[in-house]
């Protein structure tokens, strides 16, 4: 995907780029709460009640391992790589690296790709992806169900036929998915839906768009996601993050009892050119809390090399690599914008694009590892945020009533009791609103 925003779009996003945005809170105030809020957020106290599978109480002193085995935030990465790296090596080294910090993933479904022939699909590589996100506990998102950007190139030229095919589509794959993919981003960028590139790329796709509006090809799209799987959550994404998303798609999204259609709110925050500073982070955030439901950040992206956008395509022989200055700045760059996120109460899930540099979107330096699937920096910067700073383990006895408290990062947890060579497991899920106490069978 190689879109660049035409000029009028680039003064447009020039515009949201101020050099200070007016908020609610200065730089150094939301600095300053930053481990507050997630103290108060992201964490509870836990009463839990240790019984045997007869019910009875664990004898006072039992010893307790108490540990976090997954966050119940979601933190995420596009998985577009997996099993495609260039050696089996470098494969092996994606899939560990992924699944030792990520809860979260996202397939691809782009419908040029998915379907590049009328009837036949990848069904076959998206389930083994999503079955291997199962093996290791990872929640999947698929990605995107609408979008008109590239037209698949079997399509007809009848408006009518090309919307009946995008809804069937929709309804289709929601439904084969159902229960291993429960998040879906339904329909994407359709703020500049008619922009240079979809009317020369997705001519059909977007003709069909214009001719019903934005409004009905939206509502018809959630719909049909909805029919086919009322449980999942659905989101709505786009690039854009200022007014011109709220009032050109979400305005249309409300639902007939005066609720969204939507789930959550999917904002995109490609940071090729010009990283955010606090106070935008913030009040990004703050303008989209508004509306009530989760946010998700579903596509970020810092550079570890020189910043631009599309450098390679305006020049093939650019060696846009990865450097160690840009390293540091881009680790620097991912502590600051995940902590500032992790502490906003509405956000609920963040999505790195992409986890690598090798095969990243316009060949830019934007992953986590190397192209040799090494970590940089910024890696090691986040695991030490989301695995160490962020997850709790405690090691505790209980009292005469099998009890034992401690405050944990929300997320599941495996719990351990007594000692080698019979030692006894239970699990538990510490939740935000769940009364205690906590009432855990050790088997």
């Amino acid at each position: 995907l190689d879109w660049k925003p035409p000029v009028e779009t680039q003064a447009g996003l020039a515009a949201l780029l101020p050099a200070s945005i007016p908020c609610r809170a200065q730089s150094d105030e939301i600095l300053a709460g930053i481990d507050e809020r997630i103290e108060r957020v992201r964490t509870r106290d836990a009463e839990t009640i240790l019984v045997d599978e007869s019910g009875n109480p664990l004898p006072e002193g039992t010893p307790v391992r108490i540990r976090q085995i997954r966050h119940a935030f979601l933190f995420g990465s596009n998985l577009f790589l997996l099993g495609r790296a260039r050696t089996e090596s470098q494969n092996r080294e994606y899939e560990r690296r992924f699944s030792e910090l990520f809860n979260f993933a996202t397939l691809p479904f782009y419908w040029w790709n998915y379907e590049r022939e009328r009837g036949r699909t990848e069904v076959d590589r998206l389930e083994a992806m999503a079955a291997w996100c199962a093996n290791h506990g990872i929640t999947t998102k698929g990605h995107p169900l609408a979008w008109n950007f590239v037209d698949p190139g079997w399509l007809p030229g009848d408006p009518d036929e090309v919307r009946d095919l995008q809804m069937g589509r929709i309804h289709g794959i929601v439904e084969q998915f159902r229960g291993r993919v429960e998040v879906w981003d339904v329909v994407n960028e359709a703020t500049e839906f008619a922009r240079d590139e979809t009317l020369r790329r997705a001519p059909l796709l977007t003709s069909f768009i214009e001719r019903i509006g934005v409004g009905p090809y939206v509502r018809e799209a959630f719909r049909h996601a909805r029919e086919a799987n009322p449980g999942a959550t659905l989101l709505i994404n786009d690039y854009r993050v200022d007014a011109g998303y709220e009032s050109r798609v979400l305005s249309e999204l409300g639902g007939p009892d005066g609720r969204p259609l939507y789930d959550a709110i999917g904002l995109q925050s490609h940071q090729h050119t010009r990283e955010w500073d606090v106070e935008r982070i913030w009040e990004v955030c703050e303008r989209f809390s508004a509306y009530g439901v989760p946010l998700h950040f579903t596509e970020v992206t810092f550079l570890s090399g020189v910043p631009g956008w599309q450098l390679r395509r305006m020049d093939p022989d650019f060696a846009w690599v990865s450097t160690p200055e840009g390293e540091e700045r881009q680790a620097e760059a991912v502590k600051l914008f995940y902590r500032v996120l992790f502490s906003h109460p509405s956000v609920h899930a963040i999505t790195w694009w992409d986890f690598s540099d090798q095969g990243a979107w316009q060949g830019a330096p934007a992953g986590l590892l190397r192209e040799d699937m090494s970590p940089k920096p910024s890696y090691d910067a986040l695991f030490a945020l989301i695995r160490d700073q962020w997850w709790t383990e405690v090691d505790t006895r209980t009292d005469g009533e099998g009890r034992v408290a401690f405050r944990g990062f929300l997320g599941d947890y495996r719990v351990e009791v007594g000692a080698e060579p019979e030692i006894r497991t239970g699990r538990m899920e510490l939740g935000g609103d769940a009364p205690g106490p906590f009432r855990v069978i050790v088997r």
